[in-house]
């Protein structure tokens, strides 16, 4: 019996899925809220959708736990920074 076939019919203790595929994480998908909602700021910019984001964060299986960063304080409201070169130190 090969070792994926053991590993299916029979599980094992280290493995959490016995060979299945787990569970997509929504925040490694294009509907991730972390960062934005389609042209709206997600969590990482403005807290926002903090309750789903802080959910599927932790919702990461690796071991550990995911405490995930507080919202950025750098957000400008949506509006694009003044790019660097156009604003040379005088």
């Amino acid at each position: 019996m090969g070792l994926l076939k053991k590993l299916t019919t029979e599980g094992s203790n280290l493995s959490k899925y016995d060979g299945a595929q787990p569970p997509i994480n929504p925040l490694a998908t294009k509907q991730s809220k972390l960062h934005a909602n389609d042209n709206l700021p997600g969590y990482s910019l403005n807290g926002a959708y903090a309750s789903e984001v802080i959910k599927d964060y932790g919702n990461y299986e690796d071991g550990v736990n995911n405490a995930i960063p507080q919202p950025s304080q750098l957000d400008l409201n949506g509006k694009t920074p003044s790019k660097y070169l156009d604003n040379l130190p005088g």
